[in-house]
């Protein structure tokens, strides 16, 4: 089969492609810019286009199906070009669906936790012995590509929300109709694409229609907002519930009790246990065991970029997390403030992403980083602008989050300076930002400071 690629360098774009090559199809792509990791990791698989840009010469006849990215646009050349020719064009989770229509289909959905409970039913999936093939949103710890399709008999879906192509405005989850399915929670996000917050809990109904017939539906009790897509829901589908498991914090390690005892853990925070709670509830559904649910997850030490630690020294440590929504957040911060309560917590975050920017949406981020004893914002203005956004001003982000201890930077400098000022004993460091504070090596900043 012959397939090619516009705007192969997204992030899942290029690891479908990838793995389409490996499943042993004719794989060719192209993309007007292309950065790392996916550059690299399509040079290591003889999939890097050999140039930039878009050329219509690229789409001809014998091609079997065109797999469009949200990066192109819809008067793209290459795009005309396979509409003229009448070729099937395909965005990428329309794809994935027609290559997994007789897998059963593992979707986690959320607006918080997916890609950490995708990584946890891998996690415990492969040191079970359970074969499955995954789409998820970070490069897991042993995985070299984010996607696998073979002839596994399971497939794991991390379910994402935003829209599917330039021409297909669905959000992705809509397409993958599950047998298993989660929704970890529901807090408003993409307002550039969902401008109301009721418009937004709509693509959670949606989803939860696509569920197959007997499906099941793991869901977290606690939010009112998935309580309410869950009343209006199909009678057929079964219903799973569950909550924030007992656990208890012991020297900085958290052990989650069950009738078996006390089990330790490798991660860590509230919301994190709620998700190894649902992804617990979704693998009983294929026949997993409590038993052997919680002997395989002891040893999983989250998703990249996901409550990561960075560095650590013997009297404070760093960690850094992909949190840029208010509840991810909130959830991060009183996480790591709970596990090492005798120590400060210094957290950094960076307003990076289209809703974080919005003036309209700023409200939703009061009393987010309330637990942390100090808290640093960073916002750049130059990406306000490059985004057409309202300009915004330091008071009003500061207003915005509304507690005495943030104080709000615009330039990245400012915050490392105030940092290096410190004295790091008994203290810990959190980085927050779906971006790099302006191309901060995150890692290495954290390792100068701790180690001085």
């Amino acid at each position: 089969m012959k397939v090619h690629f516009i705007a192969v360098g997204g992030s899942a774009m290029h690891n479908l492609a990838i793995a389409l090559a490996r499943k042993g199809y004719q794989v060719t792509g192209s993309d007007d810019e292309i950065f790392e990791p996916s550059r690299g990791r399509l040079a290591k698989n003889n999939l890097l286009p050999a140039e930039e840009g878009w050329n219509p010469d690229h789409i001809h006849e014998e091609l079997d199906a065109i797999i469009l990215g949200m990066h192109a646009r819809e008067d793209n050349p290459e795009l005309k070009r396979a509409q003229d020719l009448g070729l099937k064009i395909y965005s990428y989770p329309e794809f994935v669906y027609e290559q997994t229509k007789d897998k059963i289909r593992i979707v986690v959905g959320g607006s918080h936790g997916k890609t950490t409970i995708t990584s946890m039913l891998l996690h415990v999936m492969d040191k079970l012995g359970k074969p499955t093939d995954y789409l998820v949103g970070a490069l897991l710890e042993g995985f070299d590509c984010m996607v696998q399709l073979s002839d596994a008999p399971y497939i794991v879906i991390e379910g994402d929300e935003y829209l599917s192509s330039p021409i297909d405005r669905r959000p992705k989850f809509h397409w993958y109709a599950p047998h298993i399915a989660m929704i970890s929670g529901i807090a408003w996000d993409h307002i550039n694409v969902f401008p109301t917050f009721d418009n937004y809990i709509d693509q959670f109904a949606i989803f939860t229609d696509k569920i197959e017939q007997e499906g099941h539906l793991i869901y977290f009790e606690g939010d009112e907002s998935i309580q309410e897509v869950v009343s209006k829901m199909r009678i057929d589908i079964q219903r799973h519930p569950y909550h924030t498991p007992s656990y208890e914090i012991k020297n900085g390690k958290t052990f989650l009790q069950t009738e078996r005892g006390a089990v330790r853990l490798s991660i860590f925070g509230e919301h994190n246990l709620q998700n190894l709670n649902g992804a617990r509830l979704m693998l009983n559904q294929i026949g997993v065991s409590d038993a052997d649910f919680y002997s395989a997850i002891t040893d999983f030490k989250g998703a990249s970029k996901r409550m990561e630690k960075v560095a650590e020294t013997g009297i404070s440590l760093a960690y850094k997390d992909f949190a840029h929504s208010p509840s991810k957040l909130k959830a991060t911060v009183k996480a790591l403030k709970e596990q090492y309560p005798d120590r400060k917590l210094i957290a950094c975050m960076e307003l990076h992403t289209f809703s974080s920017l919005q003036k309209s949406f700023l409200p939703q981020y009061a009393g987010c980083m309330k637990e942390a004893d100090e808290a640093l914002v960073y916002f750049s203005p130059d990406v306000v602008a490059h985004k057409r956004l309202e300009p915004l001003s330091k008071e009003i982000v500061e207003d915005a989050f509304a507690t005495d201890n943030v104080s709000v930077f615009t330039n990245s400098n400012e915050i490392v300076n105030r940092l290096k000022e410190k004295d790091w004993d008994q203290q810990n460091l959190l980085l927050m930002t779906s971006g790099n504070f302006h191309g901060l090596d995150l890692n290495q900043l954290a390792k100068d400071l701790l180690e001085g």
